[in-house]
């Protein structure tokens, strides 16, 4: 077994609030349990949700639940392997996630399950923030049901999981009209897409590219883009969001996410056609972990094309 320290920094926070809330502490380094991996984490991604995690809108504000680490998905080194695990070996690279706000430290514990072997190719830090915007966008493709030929529209079509949502369309021969910020359009029309820009008059702009219609719409922004699909004749089953659940409740739209494809043979399939070069997902910037409140930062702009990652 790897020499594993007894304690190690990870990200914390102990009250609800903005990203100031945000701090580095030495805590324990979580036990080698049964049926767990202990990883020693290369890159660690952070993502849009994590933010309304941390101003309590998805506990209420509920004390019982602070302190509290954060992250989701990570890649990094097996340092050590529980009882019962079979098919995971310790020194073996991995890229997986945790459901337990965890994974933005120097170290993480997941059940054995929750980790697939990281290709040779894919860079810790592409590894490090690909789980939840691959199975999100998987996830999003699957609840449209899209097919070849047809039109569908995606919001934040540059961001991370928009970027990805948007390569797996074109890869099957789907028509995307991507909407973002003109900055993203040569990215976008590199990747088979058609781009437009979001403002005064969008609706316009995509029935002049759409002659026949739009079929679906994926958003990937906020609620402005399930009543945009409404107002261009999508039905409301070939609508899906991956933030705007309110509204996808009212309106009957779907709000599919990276829980419907939590599952190791869909992350290690989307990993490897990211090591093929058939998906790009590029790295916005990285962060050691000190810094990580400038990674919100420049996440809550939400104008970054790909992934931010933090580094331990």
């Amino acid at each position: 077994m790897a020499e594993i320290p007894d304690t190690m920094r990870a990200v914390r926070f102990s009250e609800w609030g903005d990203r100031s809330v945000l701090h580095v502490e030495q805590v324990p380094v979580p036990p080698v349990e049964a049926g767990r991996v202990l990883v020693r984490v290369r890159a660690a991604g952070i993502n849009p949700g994590e933010t309304a995690i941390r101003q309590g809108l998805f506990d209420g504000e509920d004390p019982s639940k602070l302190p509290s680490g954060q992250g989701t998905d990570f890649a990094g080194i097996v340092v050590a392997v529980g009882a019962g695990v079979d098919g995971v070996d310790e020194g073996e690279e991995v890229l997986g996630w945790s459901w337990e706000r965890s994974s933005q430290a120097e170290y993480v514990s997941v059940p054995a399950g929750q980790v697939v072997q990281k290709p040779h190719l894919l860079s810790w830090e592409v590894a490090g923030g690909l789980d939840v915007i691959a199975t999100t966008a998987a996830a999003a493709v699957r609840a449209v049901d899209p097919r070849p030929g047809e039109t569908v529209v995606v919001s934040g079509a540059a961001g991370g999981v928009g970027g990805f949502v948007t390569q797996l369309l074109t890869n099957e021969g789907i028509d995307v009209i991507a909407i973002a910020s003109e900055a993203n359009h040569d990215w976008l029309r590199s990747k088979g897409a058609r781009p437009v820009s979001y403002g005064d008059g969008l609706q316009e702009r995509i029935e002049e590219l759409a002659t026949n219609g739009v079929d679906a719409l994926i958003d990937t922004y906020g609620p402005e883009y399930v009543h945009l699909g409404v107002a261009l004749g999508v039905p409301v089953d070939r609508i899906e969001t991956i933030i705007a659940f309110e509204v996808a409740a009212e309106l009957g739209a779907k709000a599919s996410g990276s829980a419907d494809t939590a599952d190791p043979e869909i992350l290690g399939a989307l990993a490897l056609q990211v090591a093929d070069g058939a998906i790009e997902v590029p790295i916005a910037g990285t962060y050691p972990l000190d810094r990580v409140q400038d990674a919100y930062a420049e996440l809550e702009q939400r104008h970054t094309r790909g992934k931010i990652v933090l580094v331990p």
